[in-house]
C-alpha cells in the first residue's frame, strides 16, 4: 500500500469544507492513517513549499498557508497519489473535472482548497514532514472486512 500526504488548505478550513474534502477521499476507498488540523507560521510553509522558492508565486503561497489553520493527512491505498490526485483535480479550478474538489470547492488558482504531493518523492518529504511513523495508524476498514452481510 501507498501513502501520501493530503491538506485540507486555509480557504477550505475557513468555508466548513473539511468534512466534504475527507468524505470524498473516504468514499474513493482510501484509508486515512493520520490526520491533524496545524496552523504553521510563515518559515514553516516556507519549508514545506521549499521546491518552488523563487518562483513568482511563493510569496503568495506562503502568505496564504500560513493564514489560518490546515487540516493535514496521511491517506493510504493503491495508486493512492493518482487517486488523490483525480479527486482533487487540476491545481486551476477552472480547469479541474467536473465533480473533483477543486471545480467544486475551489474559489482561486492558489485558494484551492486542497494539496497533495504531486509524486512518491514529494510523498516521501511531505508525510514525515508532519507526521512520525508511530502516529500513522494501520487499521481495516469496516467496509473492507468480509462478514455475515459480506462477501469476501
Amino acid at each position: 500500500m501507498e501513502r501520501t500526504l493530503a491538506i485540507v488548505k486555509p480557504d477550505a478550513v475557513a468555508r466548513g469544507k473539511i468534512g466534504e474534502i475527507i468524505r470524498r477521499f473516504e468514499e474513493a476507498g482510501l484509508r486515512i492513517c493520520g490526520l491533524r488540523m496545524v496552523c504553521l507560521d510563515k518559515k514553516e510553509v516556507e519549508q514545506f513549499y521549499h521546491i518552488h522558492r523563487g518562483r513568482p508565486f511563493f510569496e503568495s503561497l506562503t502568505d496564504f498557508m500560513s493564514s489560518g489553520p490546515s487540516v493535514v493527512m496521511v491517506l493510504e491505498g493503491e495508486r493512492v497519489i493518482p487517486t488523490v490526485r483525480a479527486i482533487m483535480g487540476a491545481t486551476d479550478p477552472a480547469q479541474a473535472a467536473l465533480g473533483s474538489i477543486r471545480r467544486d470547492l475551489a474559489t482561486t488558482i492558489e485558494q484551492n482548497a486542497v494539496h497533495g504531493s504531486d509524486s512518491s518523492e514529494s510523498a516521501a518529504f511531505e508525510v514525515p514532514y508532519f507526521f512520525a511513523a508511530v502516529e500513522l495508524l494501520d487499521y481495516t476498514r469496516a467496509d473492507r472486512v468480509a462478514g455475515p452481510d459480506r462477501e469476501a
